[in-house]
């Protein structure tokens, strides 16, 4: 059967055309494999039919969820499988029995926001937990943070059901004795596979060798392989009362044995709405880990550590400087420990109690209690560490290989210590970091994966890890999973023989080998199928914009390390990634651009390596919102690498009429500007605008902003605005941005004398646009001719005390943005952009240090919902927006969490852009705005924000500044 007859047989998705097939060739592990297809699957029958293709063509499938896995599971030269798309329900929650039945895309924090209503949640967790789904933490029998309380996936899977190798539907569950040698008698794959389990495990020197050979039982998090050694200890093997469930078996088998199609987990009631969290830092790894013993004495729900090097990483990313604010001084480590009770008295209490047995064992220097959002920025800290560690500069990067041992606590300290001496002998300083508690740290070497000499080290320390572990009898996987980076050790963490056990199961369930082989058992080689050819000829890629601070723009693109932060849905906040939140699509996620590109400027032979109809097809539905700069763990700057993309495709490729005509957009309206009547006439009546907006690709849909009735220059220059004010504290250069000039003079008008009004001096000199348009469509040189005017304009004007500020968010952040990959004159761009401000927060700034005060402003309250600029998000903050409509002290001001707008300049004019942006505006802006009543003031510094609302709504947004400036008294 061909790929093409396949694809007509399926209800869902078939692609296998080379962007596809690139995007999914990787996943957050150092490995890299193109994929035959990616299947989109809607119902079981499409999943038969895949099995049923694979079997006929000798080929495999691979299971994948959100493609967040760390040792190479979700990578094959099959199909890859993606369930993340469709099988996305909640099934049934039995709120008596405490359990639910999900298919496996749920998203597991979507899954608890579901369950909180029924006081029920499920409790294992991870640090990819808005985006990570049930079905790959059963795959990998995951843990996370919580696992020291509430146990690992494995101890929650009550029921699978599942589709066999041979096609057939099978659900498994707990069995009596009966139930189960019944099950040994059927005369199907599955009861073949039943009495092959009962004839594995029966015999006791079996068992011996299990429990002499597996890890430790003591160690919770025990992942190695198939878990053999929880089925022997069911009422089937031993005298234990414990029924058999083949979903022991199943869950952290990686999709290697059957595919899932449904998961009936068990629940627990919620957590103790009291909390508080000690933070013990500590001077040394030894002292913290030494620590870790008395702390678990404790009843503790969290036991957490970071290590230097993570906390450094954080400090060069902008969205974790609030969350450093609890550090006291500059520690080697620090321990999380977290007390939960029902009533805040008992869990002071357990507090106390703890800080003084920390005290008392002298091993931390400084114990901060934290509290309420403390904690949370705490654990948002410490949840960042993975894609942190891709803030590294340079190729040599934080390798996942040997980050996922787990010891018993007694015999951690003696491992870490061990660990030490082993990775000295290598020239490491290996990163510490995660769940203390449980006797694990993800501990990783820094290597040059594109070095053949590191790729050694790699293998070898990997190697030489496993043998330290086993040595501790523990366990090499704790909850990453095998995958291909440990699988190839796992005879020695089990032993042979066991091993020969294993590889008969997947025989019995997988006889063909269709279920993502390579993993587990016949294992692919640890140190093949890397992401980057070793020793490679590095591809020299010239380009405009400046991308030195991550040693050009390949490396800035391999940052991505796939922790897929990016897919995280709506409800959980933030802004990245706009088009994947509006369509679900894999190849929509700032993921898939920065592996696009990185795919294509590695591996294309064409002279322009950007040449490539895939990368524009990517880079499309980029809103070039900038959250990713921010919001990624790994700061990889996606906005400026689609805009390096479109200025070399279009050096190629030509630049369309209507991209020149948005790009000239402030060209042509100061034309229009002339005749602004004529211009507004012809923009609003329905016949004529239909026509310009039909023969400009703009959407019908759309309104066409208006030009204001005479420019902001002109109105300054006619000394129609008054400029002085009773007496001045501070001079203030105003850029006069291509939006406020023409299209919103009035703002501009409201900004002056409010800034007058306040006692400054406002200065508008003859500077030229942002170029934020330019930049928005690739037209870099003239970004460039721009940037360069303004630095030569502003460079001898700008200082700390005559600060350069800005109303329009896109515009002014060009200078701390964007100018400084753009300008010649580096060091001038750099000194402009210190001294740089949205004047929201030249605002805040002033009214910490008292020059601003409420009683300059009315009394009377009224209600405000703020809405922010995704670049004043990215590149700035939204807390000065809040802090400035504050003032006035009866107005009462809250944040919409709405993350994008969906319109992003021209892209949500855009007549192919148009569903895509709506989609993004009704996920939380626009809801929030339709429940609020007429008398609410809807609060946007954004011209496009307040020309979405406005199409999307109807209600007008005013800008905070209009909004201070009416509240004058």
């Amino acid at each position: 059967m061909s790929l093409k007859l396949l694809e007509s047989k399926l209800s869902g998705e078939l692609l296998y055309d080379d962007l596809i097939k690139a995007l999914y060739a990787t996943d957050a592990s150092v490995y890299r494999m193109l994929p035959l297809a990616v299947a989109y699957p809607k119902d079981e029958e499409d999943i038969k039919l895949l099995i049923q293709y694979a079997k006929q063509e000798s080929t495999s499938l691979i299971p994948r969820t959100a493609g967040t896995s760390l040792a190479g599971q979700c990578v094959g030269k099959g199909i890859v499988v993606d369930v993340s798309k469709h099988f996305t329900k909640i099934l049934k929650v039995n709120e008596t029995a405490k359990t639910v039945t999900v298919q496996p895309g749920v998203v597991r924090d979507a899954l608890n926001n579901y369950l909180k209503p029924y006081g029920l949640f499920f409790g294992p967790n991870t640090s990819t937990s808005n985006r990570c789904m049930i079905g790959g933490m059963v795959g990998n029998n995951s843990s996370g943070t919580t696992s020291i309380k509430y146990g690992v996936t494995r101890d929650k899977v009550l029921g699978l059901k599942t589709i066999l190798s041979d096609g057939s539907e099978v659900v498994f569950g707990e069995l009596l004795s009966e139930e189960f040698m019944k099950k040994t008698k059927l005369d199907t794959l599955e009861g073949e596979i039943y009495q092959s389990i009962y004839d594995e495990l029966k015999p006791k020197s079996v068992q011996k060798e299990i429990n002499e050979k597996f890890p430790k039982p003591e160690i919770h998090r025990r992942n190695t392989g198939y878990a053999i050694d929880a089925l022997i200890d069911t009422d089937i093997f031993s005298e234990g009362e414990e029924k058999f469930n083949m979903c022991k078996l199943l869950s952290g088998s990686e999709g290697t044995l059957a595919f899932t199609t449904e998961i009936t987990l068990q629940l627990d009631d919620l957590p103790p709405e009291h909390r508080i969290m000690v933070a013990a830092h500590f001077e040394s790894i030894e002292s913290c880990l030494l620590a870790v013993v008395p702390a678990m004495k404790h009843n503790l729900y969290t036991c957490e550590m970071m290590d230097k090097t993570i906390l450094d990483c954080t400090k060069r990313n902008k969205t974790q400087q609030e969350n450093r604010r609890f550090l006291v001084g500059d520690p080697e480590a620090i321990l999380m420990c977290e007390v939960k009770a029902n009533n805040f008295e008992d869990v002071k209490n357990q507090v106390d109690t703890l800080v003084k047995a920390l005290e008392k064992s002298g091993l931390s220097y400084a114990n901060p209690i934290l509290v309420g959002n403390d904690i949370d920025k705490a654990v948002h800290l410490r949840s960042a560490g993975l894609g942190l560690l891709g803030n590294i500069v340079g190729d040599k990067k934080s390798v996942a290989c040997i980050e996922d041992t787990a010891v018993v606590l007694d015999d951690l300290a003696d491992y870490i210590g061990e660990f030490t001496a082993l990775m000295a002998t290598y020239n490491q300083n290996a990163v510490y970091y995660a769940h203390a508690g449980a006797g694990e740290l993800h501990l990783r070497p820094i290597l040059d994966l594109k070095q053949k000499e590191d790729v050694k080290l790699f293998r070898k320390i990997t190697r030489d890890v496993a043998h330290l572990v086993k040595k501790y009898n523990g366990s090499f996987s704790g909850e990453h999973g095998d995958g291909i980076v440990r699988a190839e050790f796992i005879p020695l963490m089990i032993g042979e023989a066991n091993y020969q056990i294993i590889k008969r199961i997947k025989q019995v369930f997988d006889p063909g080998n269709i279920f993502n082989p390579g993993k587990i058992v016949d294992a692919f080689p640890m140190d093949k199928s890397l992401r980057y050819e070793p020793d490679r000829a590095e591809p020299k890629i010239e380009t405009l914009m400046d991308f030195s601070h991550s040693q050009g723009i390949l490396r800035e693109a391999e940052k991505c390390n796939g922790s897929g932060d990016c897919r995280k849905l709506p409800q959980f906040g933030g802004t990245m990634c706009p088009s994947y939140r509006a369509t679900r699509n894999e190849r929509d996620t700032t993921r898939a651009r920065a592996n696009a590109l990185r795919e294509f400027l590695t591996n294309s032979e064409k002279s322009n390596k950007f040449n490539h109809k895939e990368l524009k097809e990517v880079f499309d539905l980029c809103l070039s919102c900038k959250a990713c700069a921010s919001e990624c763990p790994s700061s990889v700057d996606v906005a400026s690498l689609k805009a390096e993309f479109q200025y070399q495709f279009q050096k190629e490729n030509g630049v369309s009429w209507r991209t020149k005509l948005l790009a000239y957009n402030n060209r042509l309206n100061g034309t229009l500007g002339r005749f602004p009547r004529f211009s507004n006439f012809i923009f609003s009546n329905g016949l004529t605008s239909s026509v310009l907006k039909k023969s400009m690709g703009i959407a019908k849909e759309r309104s066409l902003p208006l030009i204001s009735n005479s420019s902001l220059d002109k109105q300054f220059k006619s000394s129609k605005i008054q400029l002085v004010g009773s007496e001045t504290i501070k001079e203030v250069f105003l850029f006069n941005d291509e939006f406020t000039n023409y299209l919103d003079t009035s703002i501009g008008i409201d900004a002056i004398q409010l800034l007058t009004r306040l006692n400054y001096k406002v200065t508008l000199i003859e500077n030229v646009e942002s170029g934020r348009a330019f930049l928005s469509k690739g037209l870099l040189e003239q970004a460039k001719i721009v940037a360069n005017k303004n630095i030569s304009i502003f460079k001898n004007k700008v200082t700390e005390n005559t600060p350069l500020i800005g109303i329009e968010p896109s515009a002014i952040l060009t200078f701390k943005d964007e100018y400084l990959k753009l300008a010649d004159d580096k060091a001038s761009a750099e000194k402009i952009a210190k001294h740089t401000y949205l004047i929201e927060e030249f605002l805040q700034k002033e009214i910490e240090l008292g020059n601003i005060a409420s009683d300059q402003f009315t009394s009377e309250p009224k209600t405000i919902k703020f809405h922010g600029h995704c670049h004043q998000k990215a590149l700035s903050n939204q807390l000065s927006s809040f802090s400035a409509l504050n003032l006035p002290k009866n107005y009462k001001v809250t944040i919409i969490p709405s993350g994008c707008c969906g319109m992003a300049g021209s892209f949500g004019y855009e007549k192919e852009h148009y569903e895509v942006s709506m989609q993004i505006g009704e996920q939380t802006l626009f809801p929030a705005l339709r429940k609020s009543g007429n008398d609410v003031i809807i609060a946007a510094n954004g011209t496009s924000c307040r020309h979405q609302i406005k199409d999307g709504t109807g209600r007008e947004a005013k800008h905070p500044i209009t909004i201070l400036k009416e509240a004058l008294k």
